[in-house]
């Protein structure tokens, strides 16, 4: 009887300690985004649930205090007074064409990224913009635009078994958007990824090869950061779809990279190449 009331204890004090160091972590964080001016894209493929996920991320950037510009439209990308004056976009827009395609009814049907936007984009992150995003929104984004990968630093390729059971390794203890996380599990697709080797990484997990042999025991990186141009670039392949939030880590990871990224013009670009070979 004393060594469950002991277990219980320590247990309910584990799950204190949690959430202490994650609401120390958020209000330190969150301050960088009073004021800030934050573009959110969101749309593509609708099995992401890129509505879903954006009810839960712009209140929440609202209720601290940033300006959201929430647009079901990539061709924003194209309007240089709003490009001009953001802090940070969000994209959360998973298999967008990137060239015309024909409809099923048979009429044309202009890319979700043209050429002009493609470029706006990429200029703007160059410039010094923050980008920010998770999950095919932004690692599965357009698999015909190289340029958009080279900036994100990798692109999804498989999920083995689909949604499965796995873990998701803190590696970086240190890093503000890791800081105080340990290892967690989830439930959802767990992404293989061609990564850029130099990005630095804060989070990998690894394959059972129950699905896949071949890949048994491969480390892939969950969570990211890099620069591009004068640009802080964030990703988290987690986020399937808006129940994956549920899990606290996976919501407070997003934040705390959305956090790091806004300030992108406003301090000074940290190192970030972290070569493996």
């Amino acid at each position: 009887m004393k060594l469950s009331k002991f277990l219980l204890v320590s247990l309910f004090s584990g799950v204190m300690l949690f959430f202490v160091s994650l609401n120390s972590a958020y209000s330190q964080g969150v301050e960088a985004l009073r004021g800030k001016k934050i573009l959110y894209t969101y749309g593509g493929w609708n099995g992401h649930q890129p509505v879903e996920c954006k009810d839960i991320i712009v209140p929440w950037l609202q209720s601290v205090g940033a300006e959201v510009i929430v647009s079901d439209s990539l061709g924003i990308y194209k309007d240089s007074v709003v490009m001009n004056s953001i802090d940070l976009i969000i994209q959360a827009w998973t298999q967008g064409s990137t060239q015309t395609t024909v409809g099923r009814d048979g009429q044309p049907r202009p890319p979700d990224l043209d050429p002009l936007a493609s470029r706006a984009l990429l200029a703007a992150v160059r410039r010094g913009v923050g980008l920010a995003g998770w999950h095919g929104g932004t690692g599965d984004a357009f698999r015909n635009d190289v340029a958009f990968q080279y900036m994100v630093g990798g692109q999804w390729v498989a999920h083995p078994g689909n949604v499965i059971p796995y873990a998701v390794n803190i590696t970086d203890k240190d890093d503000p958007v890791t800081k105080g996380l340990s290892d967690f599990n989830m439930n959802s697709e767990q992404y293989y990824m061609h990564i850029d080797p130099n990005v630095k990484v804060l989070a990998t997990t690894k394959y059972s090869g129950d699905i896949d042999p071949w890949i048994e025991g491969c480390v892939i990186p969950v969570v990211w950061k890099k620069t591009y141009g004068n640009g802080r670039v964030f990703y988290s392949s987690l986020g399937h779809v808006a129940s994956d939030f549920d899990v606290p880590e996976a919501l407070e990871i997003v934040k705390r990279g959305i956090c790091w990224a806004v300030l992108s013009l406003h301090e000074p670009n940290e190192p970030w190449v972290k070569p493996v070979y």
